[in-house]
């Protein structure tokens, strides 16, 4: 049974979206524990679009279960983990032009810099996870440059229009799985999930954690935050 967590990065897309001080990702990361979740996530991007870094040292400080700090592989944002010290890390690709993450590392090209930046993460003990296409040459290059896990990227299978496009994009996250358990790397899965879709990877039992956000927010906005990730909790822990 996976662990939940729940990326709170598009409460602050909303307060960013009137330059206002609501609503509160630091408010909202209480409400999520409270109501269950095993662990907070939220991504610093280069361009602040959403979390700040005030935000994100409140998080650290109130947060009682968790935090996952989603990240680039830079020098400014691996001086703010080291300061921070959150959880754990997941290094993700980044593009300015990009609406959301659009897919996972390319470890294999970038196996150099990105051993580089687990090393120095490594030094502050923060444990790195890397976000990763359902690859079986990317798992294996996360082992080499020495992550401690890997979080799968569930887009593809997310937005898989047909029946068996959906079976492809499956079949590659299980291979994917499969890889990461060989090599003994802890495995997380996230990237589209939401009340419909989540089902079938909750049945991967080798997945310690789903980490979700868009869907979750998206539906508090109806019907409120604490209701919307009980219901996830509900879904994942079936």
């Amino acid at each position: 049974m996976p662990k939940l967590g729940v990326n709170i990065d598009h409460v602050a897309t909303v307060r960013e979206a009137r330059g206002v001080a609501y609503p509160d990702p630091v408010i909202a990361a209480g409400i999520v524990e409270l109501a269950g979740a095993d662990g907070i996530v939220c991504h610093l991007r280069e361009d602040r679009r959403h979390i700040q870094d005030r935000d994100l040292r409140l998080i650290r400080e109130v947060v009682q279960t968790q935090l996952n700090l989603e990240m680039a592989a830079t020098a400014e944002m691996i001086r703010i983990a080291l300061e921070t010290k959150p959880h754990i890390v997941t290094l993700v690709p980044e593009k300015r032009e990009e609406l959301t993450t659009e897919g996972g590392l390319d470890v294999v090209r970038l196996r150099s810099g990105l051993k580089k930046a687990i090393q120095r993460l490594h030094q502050g003990r923060i444990p790195v996870s890397l976000f990763v296409d359902p690859s079986v040459e990317q798992i294996k290059a996360a082992e080499d440059v020495g992550a401690d896990a890997v979080e799968i990227h569930t887009g593809h299978y997310c937005d898989a229009i047909t029946p068996a496009q959906r079976e492809r994009e499956y079949k590659k996250i299980l291979d994917a799985v499969e890889e990461a358990t060989r090599h003994k790397i802890r495995i997380a899965a996230g990237h589209g999930l939401n009340y419909v879709n989540v089902d079938r990877i909750v049945e991967i039992k080798e997945i310690e954690e789903l980490n979700i956000g868009h869907s979750i927010i998206a539906r508090a906005v109806l019907v409120g935050l604490d209701r919307a990730v009980r219901e996830m909790i509900a879904l994942v822990r079936k």
